[in-house]
């Protein structure tokens, strides 16, 4: 008989063990060469699974088969294969093996179970048969380790990558067992060599037939510059352009050809704000429709309609998520940082890929700073160790270089040249800063509001937007509107378009906002009043003033109000830094130079490693680290909100009867019921839980009872609404 390391597929055929154990490894190797591990990688992969060599694991596969109904957990057949490398002194495969199913572990955990796994018999009795069955295992060549691991953090992110690099292979080989079909679903039809032939076409038609502006003489030089910078060698890269300067594609222009000079493998894009980041996505999927190109990778990705049934897209948009085996990847900075920085399987597997990859980083400015420690850190490696080339991109570009008591990045290079010029040129924004000592009332705010015909005006806090509405005075005015996260998604993209009609038709529009607005939302108003704030949220704010250009100019009025609230943190950090810089010097947000100059002395007063992310890495305590490296606070709990949705009044009810009637299939119609969620922190659900305003529907499916007002959203009378309550 046999040894198997999984039971009959549907085509009544058992995989052999060796067979298994030599694919991974195989696999695992091809995987790991960028890391300079192939060899560490091929040993991952014959060592992984060498615990099921146990006659009790065998029969446990036999039972299996017998009983395909029921669920039977099998025993352990890992500790076989992490104590056999530990006594070959391949440590770091230790810490691989004993997570391939359950993830990687704490080191101090993981040497009380090696230490227990050593003295049970069925271990070493399938070491033994192992290295009977498997002449690799019967000696191994010393220094497998690359040479540039010197230290703990690289150390822990090697084996980060590795652990991809094994999972990976496992997942993809075990899929090829058990359902072919989706195997062969897998990969990409087409180079990054063949999409920047394409991509240059489309760009050459893009702008054959447009005239010759001002606007569009700044895209072709950025354009331009960024083929020319794209020939040099692989590293950091910085591309500071301002708005409507054309930087989502010559980004995509740089790296496509840097790619196909370099022979890298992939583009990632990654964007702080999902608005922009579906944005991007539905303008590439322009230029390249195929199915299998243009991964989309976010929290907001629409479910199949069909799950059982999903479409070839869906399915192969499903698949490649697993891993990110796609040529171009657009996802947010929150899923690329988190997945370098988890210990799951699930988050991991993905991370061998990006690799040789150019990674451009959107709106950087907006990077977590309590976070920014060890998310320089790791790039700084993923450049220097893993053949990654990093574009630094935005029009605020913050001051992330190396320089005194400050770790940055090494050798950063300007792909844009006399970025000033380019300022000037598309300047659209007349900025009026408030002068010293001189603060207005809400009332000062409303009156000013009133009499505009068209305005936005942003301020700090929610509690401030009720403030400034209530000295509006204008309850029944179909001119005024109001944003905040306070709204359910679904409102706030009805009273967007809304705006937007209004704006687009000439009519009244009086738009009062909290920062929800900044997040990529693309509106244009001639007049946008803005609360003072960090440097670069006010920037972010101008981006709504006079977006299309119809105007000679637009005016931006940044002004301090009397009895405003501040978020606390890096918040006020960056509010106070702007009020000492409009103190000291005149700024001219349109000269790009300022940007590095605020970010300097910002940096100088935040704790930039607030978590201790990196002690823990010391520590190689992968659990603790995934859980201290969250970069969105999450202590917030979704509830489902009543919305009205004009296009389908019945759907939220509809929904909510499902998922009661149909419990197993709660993840379905979670992601149906998210336009219609508005997120609580967990004091605030507490308090509405206690006064029978929130029920839970299901275990962690919670349902709002109270009112839900048109303008305002969720209404939470009675509770108080700290200055630490942002959007």
């Amino acid at each position: 008989m046999g040894i198997f390391a999984h039971s009959r597929n549907s085509a009544g055929q058992r995989q052999g063990l060796l067979d298994h154990l030599e694919n991974v490894a195989h696999l695992g190797e091809q995987f790991a060469t960028a890391m300079e591990a192939a060899d560490l990688a091929y040993y991952a992969g014959l060592l992984h699974d060498i615990g099921k060599f146990n006659p009790e694991f065998q029969q446990y596969l036999m039972k299996a088969e017998a009983q395909s109904s029921a669920k039977v957990r099998g025993p352990d057949h890992k500790g076989a294969g992490t104590v056999l490398a530990a006594a070959m002194n391949l440590q770091p495969l230790t810490f691989l093996i004993r997570g391939h199913h359950g993830g990687l572990p704490c080191a101090a955990e993981l040497k009380d179970w090696l230490n227990e796994c050593k003295t049970r018999p069925e271990v070493q009795a399938a070491i033994e048969t192992a290295k009977s069955a498997i002449p690799a295992l019967q000696s191994v060549p010393a220094n497998l380790l690359p040479q540039h691991i010197r230290t703990e953090y690289e150390a822990e992110l090697f084996m980060r990558l590795l652990f991809s690099a094994l999972v990976d292979a496992d997942f993809l080989d075990t899929e090829q067992h058990f359902q072919a079909g989706r195997s062969a679903r897998r990969g990409c039809s087409t180079d990054l060599a063949n999409m920047a032939l394409r991509f240059e076409a489309d760009q050459h038609r893009r702008f054959a037939s447009c005239p010759d502006t001002p606007v569009n003489q700044v895209r072709v030089k950025v354009y331009q510059d960024c083929l020319k910078a794209a020939a040099l060698p692989p590293g950091f890269f910085r591309l500071t352009v301002p708005t409507g300067g054309g930087k989502t594609r010559s980004s995509l222009a740089f790296a496509l050809t840097h790619a196909q000079h370099y022979h890298l493998e992939r583009v990632i894009y990654a964007i702080p704000y999902m608005s922009i980041t579906e944005q991007t996505a539905r303008e590439f999927l322009g230029i390249f429709p195929e199915e299998d190109i243009i991964l989309e990778h976010h929290s907001s990705i629409s479910p199949p309609e069909d799950p059982d049934n999903p479409t070839s897209q869906e399915m192969w948009s499903r698949l490649a998520a697993e891993n990110w085996d796609a040529r171009l990847i657009v996802t947010t900075t929150v899923q690329l940082f988190e997945s370098l920085m988890a210990h799951t399987t699930s988050a991991c597997r993905k991370l061998h890929n990006i690799a040789r990859s150019v990674i451009i980083l959107d709106e950087v400015q907006m990077l977590p700073t309590h976070l920014l420690t060890t998310i320089l850190d790791v790039l700084r490696q993923m450049v220097t160790y893993y053949g990654v080339t990093v574009v630094l991109c935005t029009a605020t570009q913050p001051a992330l270089h190396n320089r005194a008591n400050f770790e940055g990045l090494e050798g950063i290079r300007e792909i844009v040249t006399d970025a000033e010029k380019l300022f000037a040129t598309l300047r659209r924004v007349e900025y009026q800063f408030p002068c010293k000592r001189e603060k207005w009332s809400w009332q000062e705010v409303a009156d000013k509001v009133r009499n505009q015909h068209q305005a936005l005006t942003i301020v700090n806090t929610r509690a401030d937007a009720i403030k400034l509405l209530d000295a509006l005075d204008l309850p029944d005015d179909p001119a005024v509107f109001h944003l905040s996260t306070r709204m359910c998604g679904a409102h706030r993209r009805t009273t967007l378009e809304e705006i937007r009609q209004r704006l687009q038709s000439g009519d009244a529009c009086r738009l009062i906002s909290t920062q929800v607005i900044e997040a990529g939302v693309d509106v244009d108003f001639p007049l946008v009043l803005r609360a003072i704030g960090p440097l670069d949220r006010i920037v972010q704010a101008a981006g709504r003033c006079n977006r299309e250009g119809k105007l000679l100019t637009g005016q931006m009025i940044v002004f301090e109000p009397e009895d405003g609230g501040m978020p606390p943190g890096t918040y006020r950090i960056g509010t106070y830094t702007t009020i000492a810089l409009l103190q000291g010097i005149d700024i001219d947000p349109h000269d790009p130079s300022i940007y590095e100059r605020y970010f300097e002395q910002f940096y100088r007063y935040v704790d930039l490693d607030e978590r201790k992310v990196q002690a823990i890495r010391k520590t190689f305590n992968y659990p603790d680290v995934t859980r201290a490296f969250r970069m969105i606070a999450d202590d917030t709990q979704p509830i489902v909100v009543k919305y009205l949705d004009t296009r389908d009044p019945s759907r939220v009810e509809r929904l909510l009867a499902e998922v009661q009637q149909q419990p197993s299939f709660t993840y379905k119609y979670l992601r149906q019921l998210q336009p219609y969620m508005v997120n609580l922190r967990q004091n605030e659900l507490v308090f509405a839980q206690q006064r029978g305003l929130a029920i839970e529907v299901l275990p962690g499916l919670w349902q709002w009872l109270g009112k839900y007002d048109a303008v305002h959203g969720i209404l939470l009378d009675g509770m108080p609404d700290p200055e630490n309550f942002i959007f």
